[in-house]
């Protein structure tokens, strides 16, 4: 069978796209096929896929609703293929934040959810004060300063670490 992945993903500011077309571009560098949608667009049997990743950002502390909503409706499906999952959030910037097992908001996910898929990686994420509403310009803002990080920035800061995404691609290839 043709390694076909599906990387599903749900962003609010772009970041957790612009990693899944990474993730894409490894793949297909390996001679895989890798296709990318929305979590709400995607309509095709999961069983059409040797894997399949989900890839969502945090926002207010949470991951989109419809990642959830998907994942139990689809749980069955996505236990019988290779399944991983990421998470993109800010508070990954900190090492001691940046694994599935340290990272609070991956563990409160997987504590609400009956999913475990065969790979889990959490990436840090990008800070863009300009690009953000006021109101989320504030609470960012606030929640920067409690967790001693930026609050004043010239330009969007990338925290993204590209080789960490590139190793978590080449574990879905080895898979």
């Amino acid at each position: 069978m043709e390694k076909r992945v599906a990387i599903l993903y749900s962003t609010v500011d772009g970041q957790t796209l612009k990693i899944c077309k990474r993730i894409a571009r490894h793949i297909e560098n390996a001679g895989f096929s890798a296709e990318i949608f929305s979590i709400t667009d995607f309509e095709n049997p999961i069983s059409k896929y040797s894997n399949f990743i989900i890839g969502a950002s945090i926002r207010y502390g949470k991951h989109n609703k419809k990642v959830t909503e998907f994942i139990e409706k689809h749980q069955r499906e996505l236990e019988s293929t290779n399944s991983a999952f990421f998470s993109v959030n800010l508070v990954a910037r900190k090492a001691e934040k940046n694994s599935f097992n340290t990272n609070p908001y991956v563990i409160k996910f997987f504590k609400n959810i009956d999913w475990q898929p065969k790979m889990i990686e959490v990436f840090a994420g990008r800070l863009d004060y300009a690009s953000y509403s006021f109101i989320d310009r504030l609470l960012i803002k606030m929640i920067m300063k409690m967790t001693h990080g930026p609050t004043k920035t010239e330009k969007p800061i990338e925290y993204t670490n590209w080789k960490q995404v590139e190793a978590f691609s080449e574990k879905i290839i080895q898979t």
